[in-house]
């Protein structure tokens, strides 16, 4: 039967039949988990359900939980809950498997979950954190006065300066330099 094999979800799809594999749910990545990892789940999204307003949705493979911005997702995995907290920091603990730079400000820390037990401080505490770190302001730079901010670019600029090249002289200028000597 003519049809083709879908490129992101590698589904069969048969010919004139509507794919799209971009929509998803949180049913449909969650389905063919095992018993414990769905009470994991279950519990993981309860848990961050109970820390305020914020969007929860399924994207491609991952079920994204945010506020302004994604504060942490969740990659279901055939033997683990894969969970990636974005933080203001890394965070060293025998949980965390890695940690990777999301951003100039933030840190992904990965941490895998495979039983509902493991859904408890520390892990709910990092959660909290980026909940609120996901909307606190950024720190902001000091600044200073324009005219002291333009005049220490200016010493800069300065001082990266290269020196203009020495002109070498020309028989024209030298000649005309020895008649204005001859003229005094």
């Amino acid at each position: 039967m003519p049809g083709r094999e879908c490129y992101h979800c590698k589904q069969w799809v048969e010919e004139g039949e509507a794919h799209d594999c971009w929509t998803t749910t949180e049913a449909a990545l969650t389905q063919d988990l095992s018993e414990d990892l769905r009470d994991a789940w279950g519990r993981l999204r309860e848990t961050a359900a109970e820390f305020g307003e914020q969007r929860i949705y399924a994207s491609h493979s991952s079920i994204m939980f945010s506020r302004k911005s994604c504060y942490f997702f969740v990659r279901p995995k055939k033997s683990f809950l894969e969970v990636c907290v974005f933080l203001g920091r890394a965070v060293k603990a025998p949980q965390v498997r890695r940690v990777e730079r999301g951003s100039k400000s933030k840190m992904v820390n990965i941490i895998r979950i495979r039983h509902r037990d493991e859904v408890e401080a520390p892990i709910t505490e990092w959660l909290q954190e980026a909940y609120d770190y996901s909307t606190a302001p950024k720190p902001v730079a000091k600044t200073e006065p324009a005219s002291s901010s333009k005049k220490k670019a200016r010493l800069v600029a300065k001082k990266h300066a290269r020196p203009a090249p020495k002109k070498k002289a020309t028989s024209a200028r030298k000649a005309g330099a020895a008649t204005m000597a001859k003229r005094r």
